[in-house]
Parts: structure tokens; C-alpha cells; sequence
């Protein structure tokens, strides 16, 4: 599958922008696992042409994560396509992604986000103005529309194609439907079945598991299927959701220093303690640890352990690496033993 001159492999796998989590180490370790592609957290257009540091500092891309994908946000065309320009010339992405499709209320509320899909006009508008204003490939990220009574994806598909975007990624859910409910998957495949779509169709929303993208590829006929929450506390569902697509397996190259098997419960202990050890290098002792506390937290290797609320909060207090690692080693053999008896 390419989306413009970028090849991304036979069924590829895409990790999600999500703010606060794709930052560069999580991204390169998400792409080292299988995925075939990342996405940045998203970026303000208006902070970007502002030049405000924090927002300039989430363009930062490594050689070693390539291909990457950018995205933005905003709802002013000359904002988004003076940020786009801004984007091109500061990290040379290999994608420039447009997000139209978040939910919350900071967002969407004042009409960027998912509140374009209340302003079709203006979204093709600015969509038009970003791709005129780049050459590199852009791409949009939406939802199936405002609420239940107006999913307008299918019509919208082809608009956006005609603006010029190189492929669309649809998430199968309403801006009203927040991120509850199941995600609906029969309008993605009705876009993808509509013969005058020819561009890259992307299919996000409630991929857990290998079964559930081998169901996507095949059922729907998506061309890629893009992972986002699901990776909390678990980057090697790349891994997992490759093999299962692909009925090979797939080696991570380098990805962490572990002698255990891969997908072993000790191995999935040592990649989150390899997440933590990036995180800490690129930020700070303190700061690092609190950025990946959320996937601590979220991580299923804990999950359905009897009697561990104790151990848990014990992990998630836990200031220093040396603290932190010492409470993962405690708990290991409890995660080793609950593993072997679930499998």
C-alpha cells in the first residue's frame, strides 16, 4: 500500500496520533515492534506559526522512526497551511496529516477537530489550501460525521479526494459518540467499496487484537488499519496484530535488550521498562516517569492479578527509575505465574 510515493508494505499497521502519548521514543518503539508507520501527536496550527516552543518541539523526528506522519489542526486555511509549510521545512515528514476528526470539547467546541464536520465547506477549504501549500503527501483523518443522524462520510470521501489528499483514515465512530459505544465499520467498507474512491482507505477504532485487524483487512477490504488506544501499556500489539495478518512472525530489530522469548510475560515487562528508559532519556528522571505512568496503568499485564491494588499503586508512586524498577522486579514473577496460567 503507498500513499503517495511512501510504500508501507502489504496490509500495513499504523500507530494513531494521540496527544500526549506518540511522542518520538514512543513512536520509534511502536515502528520497531511492526507498525509500519507512526503518527505525531497533534499539533496546533496557530501555535505553529506563533513559533510557541512546546508546540515547535512535537516536530521533532528521528531518521530511525521513518516513514512518519505529521498532523495538525486548526480551522483558519491560512493558519493550516502557513503551519503546514512550517511542518514541511522544520521535520520533512513523510506524511502531513490533517485532523479532522477530534472529539473533545477544547477542540471540536470551537470548530476545529471534529467541529469541521459541521462546516464541510470550510474543512475542503482548508484541506485545499494544505495540499496546495506542500509537496509532500497530505492526508486527512475524520469521523463518520457529527452525530447518528448526519454520517456523511460517504459523500465527504470523495470531496476530500477531489481536494487532492493521498489517502483517508476513517474512524468508525460520530464526534457525538465520543470514543463509547463499539466502533461501526460498515460505512468505512461502504467508502472503500465506492469505485470512485481511489486513494488509500485507512480503518481506525476498537483494534484490540490480531482477529480483530485480520477481520478489517478482510472484511472491509481496508488498505491499512490504524491501532491508537489499544497501545497503551502494550506496544507490542504491533507485533501480535502483524503476526496474526501476516501468518509469519515478525522479530523486533533492536527494539530492547531482553533475553526472555518475544510475547513472553517477562519480555513484555522488559519493553516497558525499555519505555521507561527512553522516556526518562528524553526528558527527565521525574518528568519521564510520569509521562509513561499511563501506560503503567493501562498495561493488561496486570490486569485479572487477584489481590494486586496494593502492588499497583506501589508501581504508580514510584518516583525514581531505580524505585520503579525495583517494584516491576517484585511483581514479576506474580505476572510470570498469572501468564502461564491464563495461557
Amino acid at each position: 500500500m503507498k500513499i503517495g510515493n511512501v510504500d508501507l508494505g502489504e496490509s500495513p499497521l499504523l500507530l494513531a496520533p494521540m496527544e500526549d502519548v506518540t511522542d518520538i521514543g514512543f513512536r520509534r518503539l511502536c515502528r520497531q515492534m511492526g507498525a509500519a508507520m507512526a503518527y505525531s501527536e497533534f499539533v496546533a496550527s496557530d501555535a505553529l506559526v506563533r513559533n510557541v516552543r512546546r508546540s515547535l518541539d512535537k516536530l521533532a523526528v528521528s531518521d530511525a522512526e521513518r516513514p512518519v506522519a505529521i498532523q495538525i489542526y486548526g480551522r483558519f486555511p491560512d493558519a493550516m497551511a502557513e503551519a503546514a509549510k512550517i511542518v514541511e521545512e522544520t521535520s520533512h515528514p513523510d506524511i502531513l496529516d490533517l485532523n479532522f476528526g477530534c472529539p473533545v470539547k477544547r477542540v471540536a467546541g470551537k470548530g476545529a477537530g471534529a467541529g469541521l464536520l459541521q462546516n464541510v465547506p470550510l474543512m475542503l477549504e482548508i484541506t485545499r489550501r494544505v495540499v496546495e501549500a506542500v509537496k509532500i503527501p497530505v492526508t486527512v483523518k475524520t469521523r463518520l460525521g457529527w452525530d447518528s443522524e448526519h454520517e456523511i462520510i460517504t459523500e465527504l470521501a470523495e470531496q476530500l479526494q477531489d481536494c487532492g489528499i493521498s489517502a483517508l483514515t476513517i474512524h468508525g465512530r460520530t464526534r457525538a459518540q465520543m470514543y463509547k459505544g463499539e466502533a461501526d465499520w460498515r460505512l468505512i467498507g461502504e467508502v472503500k467499496r465506492n469505485p470512485r474512491i481511489h486513494i488509500p482507505i485507512i480503518g481506525n477504532g476498537d483494534l484490540t487484537t490480531g482477529e480483530d485487524v485480520r477481520r478489517a483487512f478482510e472484511h472491509y477490504g481496508v488498505d491499512a488499519c490504524m491501532v491508537g488506544r489499544a497501545t497503551f501499556g502494550r506496544p507490542w500489539i504491533f507485533k501480535e496484530m502483524y503476526d496474526a495478518v501476516h501468518d509469519q512472525h515478525h522479530t523486533p530489530v533492536n527494539a530492547i535488550e531482553s533475553s526472555y522469548e518475544p510475547l513472553s510475560a517477562d519480555w513484555k515487562l522488559d519493553v516497558l521498562k525499555a519505555q521507561v528508559v527512553q522516556s526518562v532519556n528524553r526528558i527527565d528522571e521525574y518528568r519521564g516517569i510520569l509521562h509513561v505512568r499511563r501506560h503503567i496503568a493501562a498495561t493488561p499485564l496486570f490486569k485479572g492479578i487477584p489481590d494486586f491494588r496494593e502492588k499497583r499503586i506501589s508501581l504508580l508512586r514510584a518516583e525514581t527509575v531505580d524505585a520503579l524498577f525495583e517494584q516491576i522486579e517484585a511483581v514479576r514473577p506474580l505476572v510470570r505465574q498469572y501468564a502461564a496460567a491464563d495461557a
